[in-house]
This record gives C-alpha cells, sequence and structure tokens, in this order.
C-alpha cells in the first residue's frame, strides 16, 4: 500500500545537500562554488571559512549540511570526503519597482540561486595516487 521508495539520487558512497533559496545571483554563487569542486571537505570549509566573498557564508552552510548528511545518514567517513560536485542554477527572481521622475518607474530585479553539493568517499589507495 503507499507509494514506493524513490530510488537514490547520488551513488552509495556519496551524500548530498541543496540550498534552493540562496539570495544572490547564480553568476556570483558559482565563482564562490568554483573555489572547492574538487577539494577535500576540511579544506574546503576552510576556503569558505575565510573567503572574503559574501556568498561564501551560504555555500559553508551548504557544504557542511551535506557532511553531516554523510556522517549521520549514510554512515561515510568525514575524514575521506572530497567535494565531487559543485553545481549553481537559478531560482526564483524576487520583482520590485522603484519610483523615478516624471511618474515612471524602473524594475528592480532581486535573484535567488540554487546552490547543490555532493561529497563524495574516497578510499586511500584512490587519494594518493
Amino acid at each position: 500500500m503507499g507509494k514506493e521508495k524513490s530510488p537514490r539520487r547520488v551513488g552509495d558512497n556519496e551524500a548530498l545537500s541543496v540550498g534552493t533559496q540562496i539570495r544572490g545571483s547564480a553568476q556570483k554563487l558559482n565563482l564562490v562554488a568554483s573555489l572547492i569542486r574538487g577539494k577535500p571537505a576540511e579544506e574546503a570549509l576552510n576556503i569558505l571559512s575565510f573567503s572574503r566573498k559574501a556568498m561564501a557564508v551560504d555555500a559553508r552552510k551548504v557544504l557542511a549540511s551535506a557532511i553531516a548528511n554523510a556522517e549521520n545518514n549514510h554512515n561515510l567517513d568525514v575524514d575521506a570526503l572530497i567535494v565531487s560536485e559543485a553545481s549553481v542554477g537559478k531560482s526564483i527572481t524576487m520583482k520590485r519597482f522603484h519610483t523615478r521622475g516624471r511618474g515612471k518607474s524602473t524594475r528592480i530585479l532581486k535573484p535567488f540561486s540554487r546552490l547543490r553539493i555532493v561529497v563524495r568517499e574516497v578510499s586511500d589507495e584512490a587519494g594518493e595516487a
């Protein structure tokens, strides 16, 4: 009875976390995401902690969530995690207006972005080679 369980979207040695409504453009968030792609999880957390980009705060929260998911939900070794994927996409855009002279107005767009981070557990032999 009921609906079947949906299959996992990532592999058995992977865990993911998604930030769906991060305030800021996807272009700015992608600059931060490119800093951590392919890096070990601990090093990526340090990079985001000391980055001067404002979007790094939200990216760090999503990465910390992915690491916690790997540890608690999938029983993966936290010390052997690397950031295998950090993809960015557009989310909603809030539309506002700004009044201008002579009864006119201008549109202001306030974009939101999505960040999907996948961490993968690598074995020692694969990590050193």
